[in-house]
Order: C-alpha cells, then sequence, then structure tokens
C-alpha cells in the first residue's frame, strides 16, 4: 500500500482534493443519508470540480439500487456533464423496522439475506458496472464506496450481524475484482472501498453506545475525503478505514 496511506492519522484536515484534476464531475450515490449529504455539502465547498452531482431517491434522476435502469440512467447522466473524477457510493442497509442485524444463527432469515445482499452487494455491484467503464482513461479518478470494518473477515472476533458482515465481505471481493480489471483501463484510477467509522447516522444510532468513538457527518466525510486525497494509483483495489489506515480482508 501507498506509504501516504500508512502516515495519515487520526487528525482530521479540510481536504481540497488537490490530487484530482482541476474540473470535472463528482458524483455521490446515496445523497439523502447522513454521511452521503455530509460529502455532498464537504465536495461543494472544495471547489474543485465544476459539477458536483448528488443521488438518490428524491433527486432527478432518482436513483433505486433495486432497479438497474436508474442505476444507468444516473451514470449517463453523470458522465454527460464532464470527465466522472470522484464517485462515492454512500449507499447502505443496516437496520429497518423490518429486519435488525442478527445475534445468532437462530436469527437467520433467507428473505432478510437476499434483502441484505440485495442493497449492500447487488446494487453497488451495479453502480460499478455503468460508472467504471465512464471513468476518464487518464489522470486520477476514483470510485468509492462505503464498506465497514465488520465486514472484515480477518477482524471478526466477536461474531453476530451475520446478514449485514457477509453482505461487506461481498462487497469488499467485488471493489477489488473490478480494481483488477480497472486497472487495465485506466491505469491511474482508483477503485477502493472505506470504512468511514461509527457515525452519528440513523443506521447506527441504536449500536452507538458500544464505547466507540462517534463522529458527525460533517466529520466523518472530511477524514473519507481526506483519505481519498491521499490516495495514488497503487492503492487502487484496497480497503482502507477513516484515518487512512489499511483495513484486514
Amino acid at each position: 500500500m501507498t506509504d501516504r496511506c500508512q502516515q495519515y492519522g487520526a487528525t482530521v484536515h479540510k481536504s481540497d482534493l488537490g490530487s484530482f484534476p482541476q474540473a470535472g464531475v463528482a458524483v455521490i450515490f446515496g445523497a439523502s443519508g447522513g454521511i452521503g449529504g455530509a460529502l455532498v455539502e464537504a465536495v461543494q465547498a472544495a471547489g474543485r470540480f465544476d459539477n458536483v452531482i448528488a443521488f438518490s431517491r428524491g433527486t432527478s434522476p432518482s436513483i433505486d439500487l433495486l432497479d438497474e435502469g436508474s442505476l444507468e440512467r444516473a451514470a449517463v447522466f453523470a458522465a454527460a456533464r464532464g470527465e466522472l473524477r470522484l464517485v462515492i457510493d454512500a449507499t447502505g442497509f443496516l437496520h429497518d423496522d423490518r429486519q435488525g442485524p442478527e445475534k445468532s444463527w437462530r436469527q437467520l432469515d433467507a428473505v432478510n439475506l437476499a434483502r441484505s445482499f440485495a442493497l449492500n452487494v447487488i446494487g453497488p455491484a451495479l453502480i460499478m458496472k455503468h460508472v467504471l467503464p465512464r471513468l476518464p482513461r487518464s489522470g486520477k479518478a476514483v470510485f468509492a464506496t462505503l464498506s465497514a470494518r465488520v465486514g472484515s473477515i480477518g477482524d471478526n472476533r466477536l461474531g453476530g450481524w451475520y446478514s449485514y458482515r457477509a453482505s461487506k465481505a461481498a462487497l469488499n471481493q467485488l471493489v477489488r475484482t473490478a480494481a483488477v480489471e480497472l486497472a487495465r483501463r485506466s491505469p491511474e484510477a482508483l477503485c477502493i472501498a472505506l470504512h468511514p467509522g461509527t457515525v452519528a447516522t440513523a443506521l447506527s444510532a441504536p449500536f452507538a453506545a458500544t464505547g466507540l468513538d462517534v463522529h458527525p457527518p460533517p466529520t466523518a466525510a472530511r477524514h473519507l475525503l481526506a483519505v481519498v486525497d491521499q490516495l495514488a494509483a497503487d492503492a487502487n483495489g484496497g480497503f482502507f478505514d477513516w484515518r487512512g489506515q489499511p483495513v484486514p480482508w
């Protein structure tokens, strides 16, 4: 991994995204979420890109992770406005009023497992399908998807959260595999997974009282953009936390 990644510390820096070519387009999928919305604001504040495009169920065009056509239309819409230099997938599903993280194998349910994989794996995979071929062939470009440390197989010492862990592990494998293909087409581009830490959002709220540091969304967004800004092409296919440290697979 890049030395610059390993040297990055926990100090929050406001990133100007100066490692990217001037102009171009930045895109945030999942902009209605806490992290996604904060990322949109932080990227706009950096002023590096001519266009910052936000996608969610409520935008026009709208996106639905269960509708590939909507994801393709979003990619086409964004690419028509300039070179795609930064694309962040900030979507993700952990729980709602229908299901929550499993504490035991006794709670495993086929429908819930399939739903977790549809939202955390298949949806992001289809975003990659339609975005990665549209990244520029030269110059720095980044596709980053929000994964989670609990998706690390090597770091799993607590168990539980079966469907979320497994879906994020599958997402990590897709990122790694797509990165190999991307390198053949766009040698300076990166396809990476990011762990944002525990962020004060609706997704993490029921599980925040675990003794972990909890970051407000604007702080999490600054962390993630600072990591993205410092990474060079040799970080392609990597999995990094909000400090810029590699996360074990």
